[in-house]
C-alpha cells in the first residue's frame, strides 16, 4: 500500500489546472499567515473549502518539496480511508488480519491498487479527503447500526452490542464536520442520502435516525460551522459564490463546462477500480443470492451498497460531472469485492479459477488498451539512458507480462497467492512509472521543467505567456511565483514568449519571431520576440 499511494509524490510537476492552483493557495495561506481566506494570486477564490488548503499549508510549513506539500494530505487520506474499511472488514465479517484471504486485509489492499486509490492519492486536490471524511462518518453510522441490532456482525452473528454510542456518535459528527470542511455541502447530501437509503429499504427509519443525535450534532456543527463563520465575516461574497455558484450551479448547470450524459459514472466506476472491476461480478451475485433469500434486511453488504450507489445516482442527474464524484464510493464497493471474492473462492475451485482468471485478462485487456490510448504526441519520450520508447508500448509490455503472471498463477496456485501476486503487480508497475517513466513525461504535462529552464532568464518581467491552454497557464504561474501576463501583439518591446503551436504560427505572421529562434524544450514553444522598430511604433 505504500508504495501505491506513497512512492515518489514528486515524480512529475503539478499538473492540469486544478494542483496548481490548488497548491498556489495553500503556499499562500503558509506565507501569509491568513488561514481563513483561500486566495489566488492575491484574490479571495472560494471555489473549494478549507481543509485541503490547510492540511497542504503544513507541508509548505515544514519546507517540503512543492508537490510533496500539495499532494502528501491525499496520500495520507487514502491510507486513512483504507485502514477504515479494513477495520470495518474486521467488525462485521472477522477473519485474520495477516491472511490475504481475510477481508481485514484484502479490502484494504484492493483500494489501495485500484486506479481510483492510486491516481487520487497522488492528486493536489481535495477529493480524497473528502472520501476518507465520509468513510469516516458511515464506518460510525455502520457502528452505531450494528450496536442497535440492525446489522448483523457476520463473525458472530451478534446483535446488540452491550456499549454505549457516546464515542461513534462523536467521531460520526467529527468526520462529517471535516467532510463539510474538505468540499462542502455534499457531504451531508452523501452521507446522509446512503443512510436513508439504507433506512428505507430495511424500513429502519428509527435507528437511520440515531446518527441525528445531539453530541453528533454539536460536534459536527463545532468542527465545521467556525470557519465558515469566520470566512463569511470577513468576506460578504462568501457564501453567495461558495454556496450558490459553486455548489448549487455546480449541479444544476453547465456552466463550469463539465457536461457528460446520464450514464457517464457507470464506465467511470469500471475503470475506477482497476485492475479489480472483474470482482464486481460476483459482488452482484451474492446480492441476488441474499435478494432471492430475502437475507438482504440486516446485512452489512446492504449498507455498503448504499454508501456505493448513492453518490453515482445523485451526481448522475448534475449537470456538471467529474470523475472524482464517486469516488467516495469506491471504498465500500473494494470492501463488498473483497467479500464476494472471498466467498466465491469457497465454493470450489473451478468457480475461483475462473473469477481470478478474469483478473489476469483484465491484465491483458489492459496492455492492449495501452497501446491505442497513448497520445500520439507522446508516442515516444527518452528512459535514462538515453532510449526512446513509445509509453503505450511501456505500459503495454508490463501489463501483458502481468497478466500472464496471474494466469499461471491461476492454474498452478492458491487463490489467496493470485490475489497477493495481482497487488504486488500493481505496486511494482507503480514503482516503475514513478521512477522511470513519468519523469520522463514531465515536460509533456507539467509546467515544472520549463519554470525551471527560463528561471534564470535575464529580463524576468519580460517573460509572458499566449493563448496557453488553463493547465499550462496555472502551471507556469505556480513555479515562477506570479501571475504570468499574456502578451500582446501591439507590446513593441522584446519578450520571451511561451506559447503553443497554434500560437506560434500567428506571431510568425506577425513578422516578431526573433532570427535565432530554436525551440529546445517539449511541450510549451519559446518563442524570442523582436522589438518593434522605431519607425514602425505607432505615434
Amino acid at each position: 500500500m505504500a508504495i501505491c499511494l506513497f512512492c515518489n509524490l514528486g515524480a512529475i510537476g503539478l499538473t492540469g489546472p486544478d494542483e496548481p492552483r490548488y497548491a498556489w493557495i495553500a503556499r499562500a495561506m503558509a506565507e501569509t499567515g491568513d488561514w481563513v481566506t483561500p486566495r489566488l494570486y492575491g484574490q479571495p477564490w472560494f471555489e473549494k473549502p478549507v481543509l485541503y488548503y490547510w492540511a497542504a499549508a503544513l507541508g509548505f510549513l515544514l519546507h517540503l518539496p512543492a508537490e510533496w506539500a500539495a499532494r502528501l494530505p491525499s496520500a495520507i487520506a487514502a491510507l486513512a480511508a483504507a485502514l477504515t474499511i479494513g477495520w470495518l472488514a474486521k467488525r462485521h465479517y472477522g477473519g485474520d488480519p495477516r491472511s490475504v484471504s481475510s477481508p481485514v486485509l484484502l479490502a484494504p489492499l484492493i483500494f489501495a491498487t485500484s486506479v481510483a486509490a492510486i491516481g487520487f492519492a497522488r492528486a493536489a486536490t481535495p477529493d480524497m479527503l473528502f472520501s476518507a471524511a465520509i468513510a469516516g462518518a458511515m464506518a460510525c453510522a455502520a457502528t452505531i447500526f450494528r450496536h442497535s441490532g440492525a446489522l448483523h456482525a457476520t463473525a458472530n452473528n451478534e446483535s446488540k452490542s452491550p456499549r454505549g454510542d457516546y464515542l461513534p456518535l462523536l467521531l460520526f459528527g467529527v468526520a462529517l464536520g471535516l467532510a463539510v470542511l474538505a468540499k462542502g455541502p455534499a457531504a451531508l447530501i452523501l452521507a446522509g442520502g446512503g443512510i436513508a437509503i439504507w433506512g428505507l429499504a430495511t424500513r429502519q427509519w428509527r435507528v437511520a435516525m440515531r446518527v441525528a443525535r445531539p453530541i453528533s450534532v454539536v460536534a459536527f456543527c463545532v468542527v465545521s460551522i467556525p470557519w465558515y463563520a469566520l470566512c463569511a465575516a470577513r468576506n460578504p461574497d462568501f457564501l453567495r459564490v461558495f454556496f450558490w455558484q459553486h455548489n448549487f450551479e455546480r449541479y444544476t448547470t453547465p456552466m463550469f463546462q463539465h457536461r457528460q450524459p446520464v450514464w457517464y459514472f457507470g464506465p467511470i466506476m469500471l475503470l475506477a477500480l482497476l485492475p479489480w472491476t472483474v470482482l464486481l461480478w460476483p459482488v452482484a451475485q451474492q446480492g441476488l443470492r441474499l435478494w432471492r433469500e430475502k437475507a438482504w434486511t440486516h446485512s452489512p453488504g446492504l449498507f455498503f451498497a448504499c454508501w456505493v450507489v448513492w453518490p453515482m445516482a445523485f451526481f448522475s442527474f448534475s449537470q456538471s460531472k467529474l470523475p472524482g464524484y464517486i469516488l467516495p464510493g469506491i471504498p465500500p464497493l473494494t470492501l463488498l469485492c473483497s467479500i464476494a471474492a472471498i466467498r466465491l473462492m469457497s465454493r470450489g475451485p473451478l468457480k475461483s479459477k475462473a473469477a481470478l482468471a478474469g483478473l489476469g485478462l483484465t491484465w491483458v485487456a489492459i496492455g492492449i488498451a495501452a497501446v491505442f490510448a497513448a497520445p500520439r504526441d507522446l508516442m515516444f519520450v527518452p528512459l535514462p539512458g538515453r532510449v526512446d520508447v513509445s509509453p503505450g508500448l511501456f505500459a503495454a509490455a508490463i501489463s501483458l507480462i502481468a497478466g500472464i503472471l496471474v494466469l499461471g498463477a491461476t492454474l498452478r496456485g492458491r487463490s489467496g497467492t493470485v490475489l497477493l501476486l495481482c497487488a504486488v503487480l500493481v505496486a511494482a508497475s507503480v514503482e516503475i512509472a514513478s521512477l522511470r517513466l513519468l519523469p520522463s513525461l514531465d515536460p509533456e504535462i507539467s509546467a515544472r521543467p520549463h519554470a525551471e529552464f527560463v528561471r534564470n532568464d535575464q529580463h524576468p518581467d519580460r517573460i509572458f505567456t499566449y493563448q496557453l491552454r488553463r493547465r499550462w497557464t496555472f502551471g507556469l504561474n505556480f513555479y515562477f511565483r506570479r501571475e504570468l501576463p499574456e502578451w500582446s501583439p501591439a507590446d513593441p518591446l522584446p519578450a520571451l514568449v511561451l506559447t503553443t503551436p497554434a500560437g506560434l504560427d500567428q506571431i510568425k505572421k506577425l513578422g516578431r519571431v526573433s532570427s535565432d529562434f530554436e525551440q529546445t524544450q517539449p511541450g510549451v514553444v519559446y518563442v524570442p520576440i523582436m522589438p518593434v522598430p522605431p519607425s514602425h511604433q505607432p505615434r
